[in-house]
């Protein structure tokens, strides 16, 4: 099947080189002149595992290719989906503007034949029917605009992709589900389901999904903060709490809060689509404030043990939102360390794969390590804020001999609270009493 696919971010990459690896023939669009060229030479703008190598593949066996020329490739393609960003505002709306400029163009695109327009992005109830709207005015074309969400997390999209445990299909024609039915087969050989609804029960689906995780991330969070005044361990708690099935373990593990490119700007989006329609959302609004707050709790931590901060030095590892991604889109890093700064403290801070991404925020304001092990020296403590695996079983004495004061700040209660006392360190993780 001849697939064009607009938007080369972490979804549009991901549906296009994973269509393309089951033999489809993909052309991906970006008018961004750059990253085309640089795809190109298959340099990958993004870190994903297993991205590059699927990417470089398909490429090599003239599945999948780059270009900055959408007319030319709304022409050659059947089934044209679109995956371009839906930032938020301010008031927890999202800008739709490159979602609407996009059907424009592909309403100018299309001639004659036939063509099924899937919205990939994370849009309001009601976008894929405006985008219908948009295209019909500019074509007299036989068309489709249907609602297509995706549910890939980032660190893990490939796989997602690949191995789905359901997909939405959102469309009033059933002549169009089974096609989608089709051109999805190869991925649910196992039997996990092919869902078909209405559009606009799909465009909630998405953010249903991504409001209910959110709200469990945000619950255990003041579970764990309530848990650590009143000396129980949150540790205990999850595990008691994971093994009825109603609750699952999945989710349930405190921390300093969620990020990333979905959670966040989703629960707002949520929340405003509410007051539009006059309608409290008022689980969102709190899931959201919770968040916000959590993302402050080492940062006070800190301040209950140091007292004064000024002139501290404090090594933190990990900057991405969250392990497997250089995604610092909302991360709890951010907050953590424009605190730290306001209170005068010198930060030095090390990730696998999210340093550019911190130049690019933080620029000369803190100190990037070369290696893990490069932050701790001299440092007056130690901070955890994404749990990357080369951070899971660290050398404790080399961290003993390099920092000043053995004071471990852990946001993601990774480590041992008893091996670390036995060593002599002063420990703080989340919400153990």
């Amino acid at each position: 099947m001849h697939i064009a696919g607009i938007g080369t971010g972490y979804v549009g990459l991901v549906v296009g080189a994973c269509l393309a690896d089951i033999g489809n023939q993909v052309i991906c669009v970006d008018k961004a002149e750059e990253k085309i060229k640089a795809l190109k030479k298959n340099k990958i703008p993004i870190y994903e595992p297993e991205l590059d190598e699927l990417i470089i593949r398909n490429r090599e066996e003239g599945r999948l290719s780059f270009t900055t020329n959408l007319k030319e490739a709304v022409v050659k393609s059947k089934l044209i989906y679109s995956a371009v960003g839906t930032p938020p505002k301010k008031d927890g709306s999202l800008d739709l503007s490159d979602v609407y400029h996009v059907a424009e163009d592909i309403g100018d695109a299309i001639r004659d034949d036939y063509k099924i327009i899937i919205n990939k992005s994370t849009v309001p109830v009601g976008t894929a029917r405006r985008v219908g709207e948009i295209i019909r005015k500019r074509t007299n074309a036989p068309f489709d605009v249907i609602s297509n969400p995706e549910f890939l997390k980032e660190g893990n999209a490939v796989e997602d992709f690949m191995k789905p445990n359901r997909i939405i299909i959102g469309t009033d024609n059933p002549e169009v589900g089974k096609i989608m039915k089709d051109l999805y087969a190869p991925f649910v050989r196992t039997g996990n389901p092919i869902i078909v609804m209405s559009i606009e029960s799909a465009e909630m689906t998405k953010y249903a999904s991504n409001a209910i995780l959110a709200a469990k991330i945000s619950f255990m969070n003041e579970i764990s903060n309530l848990s650590e005044k009143v000396g129980a361990d949150i540790e205990e708690v999850r595990r008691g709490m994971g093994y009825d099935p109603r609750i699952g373990a999945s989710f349930i593990f405190p921390g300093v809060g969620y990020g990333g490119s979905c959670f966040p700007k989703d629960v707002k989006a949520i929340a405003h689509m509410g007051r539009e329609h006059n309608v409290k959302m008022l689980i969102s609004e709190a899931v959201e404030l919770v968040n916000e707050t959590q993302k402050r709790i080492i940062y006070e931590k800190m301040k209950t043990h140091f007292g004064s901060l000024k002139n501290k030095k404090i090594a933190i590892w990990g900057l991405a939102f969250k392990p497997r991604t250089d995604d610092m889109r909302e991360a709890p890093s951010i907050v953590t360390i424009n605190c730290l700064l306001k209170e005068g403290v010198k930060v030095r801070a090390y990730d696998p794969e999210a340093m550019d991404n911190a130049r690019k925020i933080f620029g000369n304001k803190i100190e990037y390590g070369r290696t893990s092990y490069e932050c701790l020296e001299n440092a007056d403590a130690l901070t955890l804020l994404t749990e990357w695996n080369e951070f899971r079983k660290p050398d404790f004495e080399k961290i003993s001999r390099l920092l000043k004061n053995k004071v471990i700040f852990d946001g993601r209660n990774i480590y041992n609270i008893e091996r670390l006392r036995k060593l002599g360190f002063t420990y703080y993780g989340i919400g153990r009493g």
